[in-house]
């Protein structure tokens, strides 16, 4: 599939449909939930994991389909996390075995772990410009859901 990738429905609603083209009634609706954080998760990314899911959870977005993309983000986070502590500890530069400097192997790990947190982060709303595109509605609003079915005729 050439192109943009489609825009999940909840978040067209979300953006006050901006290009006013009809939305999909039939896309699953999933159930807002919390989902349980993966046993696989270390200290640190659990503590990740329960600092996301409470905020996700305020904006009522997160359901137990999002379990593997969040928890994916976390262990990003936290190897993210344990690459930049080496470098404040090392360096960004070690001297290779025969003495000359080169970058050090957590540089690497740090940008690519950082690169995987922005694609999964701007895909849950977590960047200010994801976040620009999305009003969410207040607590006595109705819920996304109820505004699906009434622009469907249901």
């Amino acid at each position: 599939m050439r192109g943009r990738r489609p825009k999940p429905t909840r978040m067209k609603i979300l953006a006050g449909n901006p290009g006013k083209r009809p939305l999909n009634a039939n896309e699953p609706r999933p159930e807002v939930a919390t989902p349980d954080c993966p046993v696989e998760l270390g200290p640190v990314a659990r503590r990740e994991w329960d600092r996301m899911v409470a905020e996700l959870a305020r904006l009522r977005i997160l359901t137990h389909l999002d379990r593997a993309a969040l928890a994916a983000y976390c262990g990003a986070y936290a190897m993210w996390a344990e690459a930049t502590e080496a470098i404040q500890k090392y360096g960004s530069m070690v001297k290779s075995p025969s003495g000359y400097p080169v970058q050090s192997p957590y540089v690497s790990i740090a940008n690519r772990q950082t690169e995987i947190m922005m694609r999964i982060a701007s895909e849950f709303g977590f960047t200010p410009a994801s976040r620009s595109r999305i009003s969410t509605p207040s607590a006595d609003e109705r819920t996304l859901f109820d505004l699906i079915d009434d622009q469907n005729g249901g």
